[in-house]
């Protein structure tokens, strides 16, 4: 046989580190559940190494579960019990050997049932519809609610019944279902659907009153999960068990352990929206007459300011001021209009004096030439020459006839 011998080889280091590099990148790998007997157990200080092989012994596996991560398992494993453990491929290039890490071990009693609740928790809280925010607060008040049980239940009952003490005249919408065996998923599915496409629910009760693990499997099946996800309004479970939540309680808005809880959580107690209200009116009350108690004071306070001040005497004390200068004020404007009136009759007087027209009427004339001009002296005049002669009650016409002269010293 001939070979052909490479240019380069790997190294051990090389082969080991691709080795690893695969199985520890691996998606799965990194996360898987493995379910076998425990044939060896062996605690040392760092943690507790055993192997994990099937039952006939075909394969096995290494393990270990570190000192950390011990206290936190369900299962503490041990030489001849069936268990599932979840952890991740590790290789150690100094061995060569791959190892699993755990993370957890729980019985495999409940089998492979365990095993792919635990599978579709991972996958479904990965999705993040266990995310705190998503949940939906529940209407403070709503009118009408919607309940998804089974009609023969005894937490139909309950929820009826509780209900009806605490808020009588809801509206509750029931959508019957089954809630145990193979066709309660699918029974429950259509009964959220029933309500969504009714659309008058505020708020929904998803409810059954408690069971054996067995009989609760529907509360974990991934139909209804998802349908409780995506119902477009809050979701309310009370499945009536407390040692373990089932899926559809961790994707609820919110969840209780029994029918009865849910119904009191969903709605208000009418007696406690009356004491409520009691205690506001009693509140308002008490606002009210305070500020009136503070508003009688600050009243009773600037009075007895303007007592002190002595507001009341100031005041008349300015009016007989005010009177006395309008008594003031009426005596100088009666003196000096009766001085105005007298000054005027002297104006008048004057002016009567110096009217050219008294003077007239006193049998004195103007005499005015051709054009107007008034005659003062007699040598401007000539014989033949006409005059307009005013007097006192109308004017004359008159023709010079003769002119007389006299000279100062005449």
């Amino acid at each position: 046989m001939n070979f052909e011998f490479p240019d380069t080889a790997l190294s051990v280091a090389g082969i080991t580190n691709y080795i690893q590099s695969l199985l520890e990148e691996d998606k799965i790998l990194r996360q898987v559940w493995v379910t076998g007997e425990v044939s060896s157990a062996n605690h040392h200080r760092s943690g507790l190494f055993f192997t994990l092989q099937d039952p006939d012994g075909t394969a096995g596996i290494k393990c270990v579960a570190w000192n950390s991560q011990v206290a936190k398992l369900v299962q503490i494993p041990a030489v001849g019990e069936q268990i599932i453990i979840l952890g991740s491929i590790r290789l150690y290039p100094q061995r060569g050997e791959y190892q699993l890490t755990v993370w957890q071990a729980i019985p495999a009693g409940v089998g492979l049932q365990a095993l792919r609740y635990q599978q579709l928790r991972n996958r479904l809280l990965s999705e993040g519809l266990f995310d705190q925010q998503r949940k939906r607060p529940l209407p403070s008040h709503p009118q009408t609610i919607a309940v998804v049980t089974s009609p023969t239940a005894a937490a139909w009952g309950d929820i009826q019944k509780t209900l009806k003490h605490r808020y009588p005249g809801l509206q509750v919408l029931f959508s019957p279902a089954t809630v145990q065996g193979e066709q309660a998923p699918e029974s429950i599915v259509k009964a959220i659907a029933r309500i969504e496409r009714d659309g008058r629910a505020e708020v929904l009760i998803l409810s059954r009153g408690g069971g054996a693990v067995e009989e609760l499997a529907c509360f974990n099946d991934e139909r209804v999960v998802r349908a409780v996800a995506e119902c477009s309004i809050p979701v309310i479970t009370g499945i009536g068990h407390q040692r373990d939540e089932s899926l559809v309680d961790l994707v609820a808005d919110v969840c209780v352990h029994t029918p009865t809880a849910a119904a009191e959580l969903v709605v208000p107690a009418l007696s406690e929206l009356s004491a409520q209200h009691q205690q506001r009116i009693d509140a308002l009350y008490d606002a009210v007459y305070e500020v009136k108690v503070t508003a009688a004071n600050q009243l009773r306070t600037l009075r007895n300011r303007l007592q002190r001040v002595g507001l009341d005497r100031q005041v008349k004390q300015e009016m007989q001021k005010l009177a006395w200068k309008r008594q003031q004020l009426l005596q100088v404007t009666s003196r000096r209009s009766q001085q105005a009136t007298q000054h005027l009759e002297m104006l008048r007087q004057k002016l009567a004096t110096l009217d050219p027209k008294a003077v007239l009427n006193r049998g004195y004339a103007v005499v005015r030439q051709e054009n107007g001009a008034i005659a003062r002296t007699a040598t401007k005049l000539t014989v033949g020459q006409e005059l307009l002669i005013q007097l006192g009650q109308g004017e004359v016409k008159v023709k010079v006839t003769q002119v007389t002269t006299k000279t100062q010293e005449d």
